[in-house]
């Protein structure tokens, strides 16, 4: 018999829990050569965004209804899964960005798993740092009480795709949020690995959903949909930043674009600030009469 021809994968969308192709049928190549591409993965297209953000729109509500604890401990469960998934996502990353050292991905992964069990652990405490007890004149108790705004479209970053990815979704989940993930360009593999992790981390699908794509394509389409409350970004350039901006006056969502490039993304007290998780919440006021 002759030598065993390998299958090439074709990664996939993750939406609502599942793992669809786009339904527009299309692919692109990733790594080796045009002839001999180590993988695919799918081109989202703008039926497939709606797809996502519906799928969140229905997720979201009970993983905001869930306790602050249980939010947090399946939150850790993500970091274990990706403990376990440690050297796939590094490989995978090798993939979509052939050159970087084995060390320096490893060094990615081990930081995008502290980031998780970071933001895993704010979410029983954001609310006292962002909420407060408002003196009031009279006889009431007045409290500011944070709430998630809804479903956020995440940008992500092409460089340090996975370690970027995470430290934009993880204070997104942490305030009850659900999301739809647009994966770096050169990121695409890493994104779908992570998914697959995703996927057995016993979050509920449907809060995260993950795309890979063009980001000219899409971007647009984040920024025009009504039902994506708030967008966190990275990686922009000034035509992108724009499009989402002009996008968003025209339904009123947050955008919010962080700056970061290179080592910055391993930088705790530039990524781990509570402060990342208030541009995705709304604030409630509540008045409740005093004994007094």
């Amino acid at each position: 018999m002759g030598d065993r021809l390998g299958v090439t994968k074709t990664y996939k969308l993750l939406i609502g829990g599942k793992f669809p192709r786009s339904e527009s049928g299309r692919v692109h190549a990733v790594g080796g050569t045009p002839e001999a591409p180590i993988a695919y993965v799918c081109r989202a297209s703008r039926k497939d965004l709606r797809a996502a953000v519906e799928a969140a729109e229905k997720a979201q509500p009970g993983w905001a209804g869930a306790t602050a604890y249980l939010r947090g401990q399946i939150l850790y469960r993500l970091a274990e899964m990706m403990e376990g998934k440690r050297d796939e996502l590094a490989a995978a990353m090798g993939v979509d960005q052939a050159g970087r050292s084995e060390s320096g991905r490893i060094a990615e992964v081990d930081a995008a798993i502290d980031r998780v069990t970071h933001y895993a652990g704010w979410c029983d405490k954001y609310p006292q740092v962002l909420g407060c007890a408002n003196p009031v004149s009279g006889p009431y108790h007045n409290f500011s009480v944070p709430e998630p705004t809804g479903v956020v479209g995440v940008v992500c970053p092409d460089e340090h795709p996975l370690l970027g990815l995470v430290s934009l979704a993880a204070p997104v989940l942490c305030a009850g949020n659900a999301c739809v993930v647009l994966a770096g360009e050169t990121g695409s593999v890493t994104a779908c690995v992570l998914g697959e992790a995703l996927a057995t981390s016993d979050l509920p699908g449907g809060v995260v959903n993950i795309l890979t794509g063009v980001r000219e394509e899409l971007i647009p389409h984040f920024s025009g949909h009504s039902a994506i409350g708030a967008i966190h970004a990275a990686g922009l350039d000034a035509d992108e930043s724009r499009v989402l901006r002009e996008g968003a006056a025209e339904n009123l969502k947050r955008v919010c674009i962080r700056e970061l490039t290179g080592d910055a993304w391993f930088d705790d007290s530039a990524c781990e600030d509570p402060w990342w998780i208030e541009p995705f919440v709304e604030i409630k006021t509540i008045w409740h009469p005093s004994a007094t």
